[in-house]
């Protein structure tokens, strides 16, 4: 027995010739350089810094890792990485013996009239022994095949949870951006509010004099209630904006250092890499959809060998004796030995459609990848784009805050001395409030590129 389990080990060691098709990672179907208006500055480093220095905000930090442990939506994704990794162990173990080790009891009792002697016949036997459960020979790579099948769809899973690691970065800081940007809005209309109430107030004892008008007393009446409106509706848009935080995050601790204004968001937004490839198959989504396509291309190699003959071995080595004393004595040994062949003759095409299907899932697994990466590299694109654009852009809107600022000061002078109609200062009231609530939204807006930026470049997603 001792020589045939060296010849099963052998067997076992020089067994694997694999069907399953070379695999070739597909060509990036992108350009090989960003887009000119998404062009990357020299000097550029070519990897994301880990959160922690990117989003530098002590407050947003805490809430960052807080969310990371203690979201549920996280929490279920880790779980399935649990569950992929043990079915992945299921199949591995396919690749090796299985032994058992049992014990049993048999005995029966056949009766005088079926027996030759005519008397009762009694058979009684003891067994012990460790079994070699049918351990199939993997000559054609079938189980290696669909173990590199499984090993792919656990690192894929494991992608998939990178990749909501990521947008839960990312939106936890989008969430606690929108927070500060209706924060300061909403003291700028509670600012703007006291503002025209105070006008109200000089309107309405101007006109008891007879300077103003009852027209202009009920323009600044106008003027004050819509300010009062806009105050309400910024305060419950902070109210479902602080909501969602909470959400995201989980559990809030009890304890948050203080926060920084968005004017103060240092968001180390120059970190973009320099060749679009080395950045997208960075990517978890790319990953994940790359090792889908190794899983693909061993479910073929599977399905080749399903054609193939399958050879497997039973055996078991141990003592019998019909006494349990005898078991373990001189000439108890007992063993048994059952190689097997099975060879598909007839299976009316089940074995043809399923290499079919393995192709088929092939071709589209192959077009998902491709697909994959399009859409990473517009995203990125896109988010480049942005950058620059939101720069622009809240340079000018902070030149036209200004300036409407000082224009309300010159016609606000200007009225009351009388020389301006109060017409002219509810314009102008009104541009320097639209200015300035414009320019908080268009700087909510360019961080927001920021963290987008962050996880379309596939940051680091560890807590340090």
């Amino acid at each position: 027995m001792n020589k045939k389990s060296a010849l099963i080990v052998m067997l076992a060691a020089v067994s694997g010739c694999s069907l399953t098709p070379t695999y070739q990672r597909p060509v990036a179907p992108v350009s090989a350089a960003w887009p000119v208006s998404a062009a990357v500055k020299p000097g550029q480093a070519s990897r994301m810094p880990d959160w922690q220095a990117y989003f530098t905000d002590p407050r947003l930090q805490v809430l960052i890792s807080a969310s990371l442990e203690h979201n549920r939506d996280l929490r279920i994704a880790t779980a399935r990485i649990s569950e992929a990794r043990a079915q992945y162990g299921i199949v591995q173990a396919d690749r090796l013996p299985n032994v058992n080790l049992s014990a049993q009891r048999a005995a029966s009792l056949s009766p005088a009239n079926t027996s030759f002697t005519g008397n009762p016949f009694r058979v009684q036997r003891y067994d012990v022994s460790a079994n070699l459960v049918s351990f199939e020979l993997d000559f054609w790579g079938r189980v290696a095949s669909l173990n590199e099948a499984a090993r792919a769809s656990f690192l894929a899973t494991e992608s998939a949870q990178r990749a909501f690691q990521l947008s839960l970065i990312s939106d936890v800081a989008n969430a606690y951006l929108s927070v500060l940007e209706l924060n300061e809005r909403s003291a700028l209309a509670q600012a703007t509010a006291k503002g025209r109430s105070d006008m109200l107030s000089l309107i309405g004892q101007r006109r008891d004099v007879g300077i103003a008008s009852d027209l202009d007393l009920l323009q600044a009446e106008g003027s004050y209630q819509a300010a009062v409106a806009d105050q309400a509706n910024l305060q419950q848009q902070l109210a479902a904006a602080e909501n969602l935080l909470d959400s995201l995050v989980g559990q809030t601790p009890a304890q948050l250092p203080a926060g920084r204004e968005l004017s103060q968001q240092a968001i180390a937004a120059d970190w973009i890499a320099d060749v679009p490839s080395e950045v997208l198959l960075r990517r978890p989504d790319v990953i994940a959809a790359e090792q889908r396509l190794i899983a693909s291309n061993a479910s073929i190699g599977a399905a080749r060998a399903a054609f193939l003959p399958r050879i497997s071995l039973t055996g078991a080595l141990g003592t019998a004796s019909r006494q349990l004393g005898g078991l373990f004595g001189a000439g108890s040994q007992a063993w048994s030995f059952q190689p097997a062949l099975t060879l598909p003759l007839f299976d009316a095409g089940r074995n043809s459609a399923n290499l079919d299907v393995s192709r088929a899932r092939n071709v589209i697994a192959v077009a998902e990848y491709e697909k994959t990466i399009q859409q990473a590299f517009r995203e990125v694109a896109d988010l480049l784009s942005a950058r620059d654009s939101l720069t622009r852009q809240l340079s000018a809107q902070q030149a036209n805050s200004h300036t409407q600022q000082q224009r309300l000061k010159l016609v606000e002078a200007r009225y009351r001395a009388g020389v301006a109609n109060y017409l002219e200062l509810l314009d102008a009231e009104r541009d320097a409030y639209a200015a300035q609530q414009g320019e908080l939204q268009v700087r909510r807006a360019q961080l927001t590129a920021f963290t987008q930026l962050y996880k379309a470049l596939a940051g680091d997603t560890k807590v340090n």
